[in-house]
């Protein structure tokens, strides 16, 4: 039977989302800990495979798990199966923490549900939405915040990077902004891509159907560009309409990239949205 997670992790102390042999990583400490409650090896499917040092509060995976195995869960317990999973994988997940205050944890199980038909974290997804904090004053530099803001020394124009962002809206190929990877698709549609300024930090909010790798990094290390007087309002358009990763490519730090949320279909649509994120996409899109 299929098993939705919804996850939160602080991303400092993992390279990043992927299982890598020798490196503690959100997928590998997460698959380690189903399968010494589950007593099973797993394989989790990912709404998202955040980088190295990428924060989630709403990062969403499946996986499949025998019925026999989920079914006996609760013991003697009258738990239902999805709870005493929760439960027992937070306590595995304390002991597998590395770093912060006595008593948490860095990576978190918020819920786990049984999935609906055709749920697929990864493919069944219709948007997936990121944070970025700056901070460009010294009043607003917090030393506390120093593991998920990045300090800029230079004031940023905010209207200036709102109107560099609104060509790059809609859907284009990406490839000036990704890491292009062999046999996948740089196209993806840009649906939001908000910058404003609340209580003394500069937020970026970015929503697409999907990123391809480093995409929202280099979105917001162009702005940057922009918002520091470096290059002109009409330059990150340019460099989306030349589709070359030729030039100057700007790929911001991680520590201040958050995954905020994953939206999915109504659940008779799971499967069809599915099929469609399946294949393979072109475009002969315009950019701006």
């Amino acid at each position: 039977m299929r098993l939705r997670l919804d996850l939160a992790y602080d991303g400092a102390g993992f390279h990043g989302w992927a299982a890598q042999p020798g490196l503690r990583t959100v997928e590998g400490t997460l698959a380690d800990a189903l399968t010494t409650v589950l007593r099973h090896e797993v394989q989790l499917t990912v709404a998202g495979r955040t980088d190295a040092g990428v924060h989630a509060r709403g990062q969403v995976a499946h996986v499949d798990v025998p019925a026999a195995a989920f079914a006996g869960l609760p013991g003697r317990s009258d738990r239902a199966p999805t709870e005493a999973l929760r439960t027992r994988l937070a306590g595995v997940l304390l002991r597998a923490s590395v770093g912060g205050p006595r008593g948490t944890s860095d990576l978190l199980v918020r819920a786990v549900s049984e999935a609906p038909d055709g749920f697929d974290a990864r493919f069944s997804a219709l948007a997936r939405t990121y944070s970025y904090l700056v901070a460009d004053s010294v009043t607003a530099y917090d030393p506390l915040q120093r593991g998920n803001v990045l300090w800029l020394p230079e004031r940023l124009d905010v209207p200036a990077m709102q109107r560099a962002a609104l060509p790059l809206l809609g859907e284009h190929d990406f490839l000036a902004y990704c890491k292009p990877r062999k046999g996948a698709t740089t196209v993806r549609e840009l649906q939001l891509l908000d910058i404003t300024r609340k209580a003394g930090l500069v937020e970026f909010t970015v929503r697409a159907d999907a990123f391809c790798h480093s995409m929202v990094r280099t979105l917001v290390g162009s702005l940057l560009r922009v918002g520091t007087g470096k290059r002109s309002e009409q330059w990150p358009a340019e460099r989306l309409a030349a589709r070359t990763r030729d030039g100057e490519v700007v790929v911001a730090p991680a520590h201040p990239l958050t995954l905020e949320r994953v939206d999915y279909p109504q659940d008779t649509e799971l499967a069809a949205r599915a099929r469609r994120t399946r294949a393979i996409r072109t475009c002969d899109c315009e950019p701006g």
